[in-house]
């Protein structure tokens, strides 16, 4: 159990009471949970995995393995036929299971990941290779994790992105987002459509509403443990045609087909709650999260996203 706050007192009043009831053992600062490892000074906290990857590494013997730079192949597309059916796919679904575990604090690898997971009741000896590839990329940087700042501005910045007709055997497009608070990045998704998008602005439109989704939830949140917080968030989206369709009030005949509950995104806008901005394709963070990037523009995007190697950083100071 963890007890976070601001008020001491308060803290140990409820491990007093809890030791009353339970016998518990207090052990202290947060450093490790369920996998999870704490790193806190003045300027924030950094929450890695670097333990788990180790062990994940070990227990699929790639801790000896040639590093790579990216965590997916961006020539080449995996399907769900591509390869012949594994003999044992058993081990190929742990090893998904465990993968997504990990993307609690690498959104770097969340695409590939989400990516493989729809094959794991059929997977093939590509999409095994393809796994492997992730883990030669957590090799190269097994101590990344996201950094959450000590100090910052009580106002999410959402970037939303899809990959128009991405999915090769369905030609349902992906959305992926990244929320932050201020600089600190605390919710990344990226899925499937669940219906297919006739053109890359109703893609772009859905992608937004599920972030808009997502930020509404974090708003009620914030408010259920009593944070307040005035500004509206901002949303970020490369797609101008998107934008106009959520920011307009006049139903057009072009987009009567898409389903009155994506229109939410309109009321948001509306209400201040939304307030989208256009932002270049190549500033666009959550492109990370909705297709394979080749190297250089996979680590510019991964330099943006809040994650930093403390571990490494500490190797070089030494």
């Amino acid at each position: 159990m963890i007890l976070t706050g601001n008020n001491i007192s308060e803290i140990t009043h409820i491990t007093a009471l809890l030791d009353q009831t339970f016998k518990i053992k207090n052990l202290g600062d947060l450093t490790f949970f369920l996998g999870f490892e704490v790193a806190r000074n003045n300027k924030g906290i950094h929450l890695s995995q670097r333990k788990y990857t180790l062990d994940l590494l070990k227990d699929t013997g790639m801790l000896a393995s040639a590093p790579v730079a990216t965590p997916m192949n961006f020539s080449k597309r995996v399907g769900t036929s591509a390869g012949e059916p594994l003999a044992d796919p058993s081990s190929f679904r742990r090893l998904i299971g465990r993968l997504i575990y990990l993307t609690n604090t690498r959104p770097d690898i969340t695409f590939v990941v989400h990516h493989l997971s729809q094959f794991v009741s059929a997977p093939t000896t590509q999409h095994h290779q393809a796994s492997l590839r992730i883990l030669r990329y957590l090799k190269q940087t097994p101590g990344q994790g996201i950094f959450l700042a000590a100090n910052s501005q009580l106002q999410f910045k959402c970037f939303s992105d899809s990959d128009w007709a991405g999915c090769p055997d369905t030609r349902r497009s992906i959305s992926g987002y990244i929320v932050y608070l201020d600089q600190s990045p605390i919710s990344w998704k990226s899925k499937k459509q669940p219906t297919v998008s006739r053109s890359s602005s109703e893609a772009e439109y859905r992608a937004l509403v599920a972030v808009t989704c997502e930020v509404q939830w974090l708003s009620y949140l914030m408010t259920d443990l009593h944070i307040h917080h005035h500004q509206p968030s901002i949303l970020y989206c490369d797609n101008q045609s998107a934008i106009q369709i959520a920011s307009n009030q006049v139903f057009h005949e072009r987009t009567k087909h898409i389903e009155i509950d994506c229109h939410i995104i309109r009321d948001k806008v509306q209400q201040g709650v939304i307030k989208l901005l256009p932002i270049s394709s190549d500033l666009q963070q959550a492109d990370i999260l909705t297709k394979a990037l080749p190297p250089y523009v996979f680590h510019k995007f991964r330099s943006k996203l809040g994650m930093i190697d403390i571990y490494s950083q500490l190797e070089g100071g030494c």
